[in-house]
């Protein structure tokens, strides 16, 4: 009987496989993007309608949505996708769409499913659907003047027959053939487009962004040429080609690829002209042609590597690289090529003992360190270019009317707990301000006249600012005076000049006292250091750091920034809902957050109010976001 018994286990198990394999076969990615003709004022029925629609089919993934269109990276099962489609279609504003749908495995690697957003529904509304530039004066391109679109047959031709696709109008036979790459490092480091007759330019970039700055230093390299685009799926080549034609005379003949790599793969199975794989923004990770060859070499041991799976990243601009598993086991810590090129290594030298000696301070800069150090060192030391402490050197940005020495104060229990990981400095902002105190009730109903005022003790502390009101006459002689009105709690909303003086200010800070791995900012502070990560690709070879801790932060003059579109490792640290923060709310630290790349954000609520959580398991959450730098 047993026998028996088991003979029958093992005829259903086969069926039960084929189930469970069925389950997977039946998995899928839905791709595709649509700019409307006429923008859509309010977006409160698309929204609507994405939400209820994807929950219903179970779909997962990221839905954007902007005035001018949208663009969708969403998996579930086939069936869910087609219907989804259907759905669609069935709206006139989508007439012409091309939707993108491939079979895959469901996502196996929590990591990289989380990572890429393949771990629940995103729908959100945002200003643009693709961020062309972080200058906030640089105005979008007029989407309507966007290169012409080439199928994959036609891309396919033109690299076939290089060099002769002109403009019909003109009749010049010497333009060049330009083949440019819209995407970033490191998809282009595992596959790209290839022809010996071709003139390829690989702007080598870290991010979208950052393509408009390459392209205006390039001009002359595009200049009365043809220019060829493609990127993954098509949507990064619509604007960039409309800013290159937006150039006017000379920058007429610019070509892009329709529907991206992805319909060429589709088209042209063995790869065709492109070599190596196709760089993919879901659990996928990338996808490849039926051509086996890896085009992509490990970052360290340069062996042929192409898997970014592992989501290895660059210790300074968190981009990714490739670090082949041998390597992974033998360092933790990699540096990408971009930043290589700018001067910064990994740290090859083992701890040295402080010699404590005395450096002056920067001239006209106050700083105080949590170190037992009297004076801050402009510089750690170096050894071969090479900081040689271990831990990590982070500056500190107080709140408003606030100072260095009462921030330090107030900062001891996390200094304490922090002291294996982090040296914290802080520095007083440029802005002086007036002495300035409210009456208490009482004093208010009894009229008490300003002879009589018991105003604070006349020897106090300084008090600064990041930034302030458009009343603000500087500091005043005349020692403390009474406010006119009480005061407000939402003043800090008002308080949106002095920008520019405190930037300045802060170049110096980094020249004569940095390097800075990373910087804390607390309330207004927090909302100083998200405009400076605003402001890095400007600020780039005067500020640099490599993280960003925010603390009951709040965004002031960012209206320009897209939800995720600062690219830079970030904490953000505030009072929930429940919480007792009646300085900042905690919805305006949320929106913050929003702005900040989700692969790369990492949020701590509390309910303790207006501070800096040390605590478990906030303290905990804060050494191990650390941890990460080290």
């Amino acid at each position: 009987m047993a026998a028996n018994h088991s003979t029958i286990i093992l005829s259903q198990n086969p069926e039960e496989a084929e189930e469970r394999q069925q389950e997977k076969e039946d998995y899928g990615v839905l791709l595709y993007y649509k700019y409307f003709n006429t923008p859509i004022p309010d977006l409160q029925h698309l929204l609507d309608f994405y939400n209820s629609n994807c929950n219903s089919l179970s779909l997962l993934g990221r839905v954007r949505l902007s005035p001018t269109g949208v663009n969708v990276t969403v998996g579930g099962k086939m069936s869910a996708l087609e219907k989804h489609i259907e759905a669609v279609k069935s709206n006139s504003l989508f007439e012409g769409t091309d939707f993108k749908l491939a079979s895959c495995h469901q996502p196996l690697n929590d990591k990289v499913a989380r990572e890429c957003g393949f771990t629940s529904l995103s729908v959100r509304i945002v200003k643009e659907l693709v961020t062309l530039s972080s200058n906030l004066l640089l105005k979008s391109p007029e989407i309507s003047n966007a290169g012409r679109h080439l199928s994959a047959v036609e891309f396919h031709s033109v690299l076939q027959d290089a060099g002769k696709i002109q403009d019909k109008s003109n009749s010049s036979s010497d333009r060049r053939l330009i083949l440019l790459d819209a995407r970033n490092l490191y998809e282009t480091r595992i596959g790209k487009f290839q022809n010996v007759n071709v003139k390829t330019l690989d702007p080598q970039i870290r991010q979208y962004s950052d393509l408009p700055s390459w392209i205006d230093d390039n001009s002359e390299q595009l200049r009365g040429n043809s220019i060829l685009m493609y990127c993954t799926g098509g949507i990064r080549c619509e604007m960039a080609s409309a800013y290159i034609k937006s150039k006017g005379v000379g920058f007429e003949n610019v070509f892009q690829l329709y529907g991206g790599i992805q319909r060429y793969l589709e088209q042209f199975p063995d790869g065709g002209f492109f070599k190596g794989k196709n760089f993919v923004f879901d659990h996928r990770v990338s996808v490849g042609s039926l051509d086996s060859d890896v085009l992509g070499t490990c970052l360290l041991c340069g062996s042929s590597y192409d898997d970014y799976s592992s989501r290895c990243r660059c210790r300074y601009c968190r981009m990714l690289v490739l670090v082949c598993d041998g390597c992974q086991k033998k360092s933790p810590s990699y540096i990408c090529e971009l930043c290589k090129r700018s001067g910064k290594c990994v740290d090859s030298v083992s701890e040295m003992e402080d010699d404590n000696s005395e450096a002056s301070e920067p001239a006209g800069i106050k700083l105080v360190s949590n170190s037992n150090q009297r004076k801050i060192p402009s510089s750690p030391a170096l050894v071969n270019g090479s900081r040689t402490s271990k831990r990590l050197r982070i500056l500190c940005l107080h709140g408003f009317r606030q100072n260095a020495s009462g921030f330090k104060g107030r900062s001891g229990s996390l200094a304490k707990k922090l002291k294996a990981l982090a040296d914290l400095v802080f520095v007083n902002a440029p802005h002086e301000l007036p002495f300035i105190y409210q009456p208490c009730l009482a004093d208010q109903h009894n009229s008490i006249s300003p002879s009589q005022d018991p105003c604070p003790p006349k020897v106090c502390s300084k008090k600064f600012a990041w930034l302030v009101g458009s009343d603000y006459q500087g500091k005043s002689d005349a020692g403390w005076t009474m406010a006119d009105v009480p005061f407000d709690l939402l003043q800090y909303q008002q308080q949106t000049e002095g920008i520019d003086v405190s930037l300045a200010f802060l170049r110096t800070v980094f020249s004569q006292a940095g390097p800075f791995d990373g910087i804390l900012g607390f309330s207004q502070g927090a909302a100083m250091a998200a405009l400076l990560c605003g402001q890095l690709g400007k600020l780039k070879g005067d500020v640099d750091f490599r993280f960003v801790i925010l603390c009951s932060g709040f965004a002031i003059n960012m209206e320009g920034f897209q939800q995720g579109s600062i690219n830079l490792p970030s904490l953000h640290i505030f009072g929930n809902d429940k919480g007792r923060d009646r300085q900042i709310n905690s919805q305006a630290s949320r929106q913050l957050a929003s702005l900040f790349e989700d692969g790369c954000s990492e949020i701590i609520e509390h309910d303790l109010g207006h501070i800096i959580p040390t605590q478990s398991p906030h303290i905990e959450r804060i050494k191990n976001f650390l941890q990460r730098f080290l």
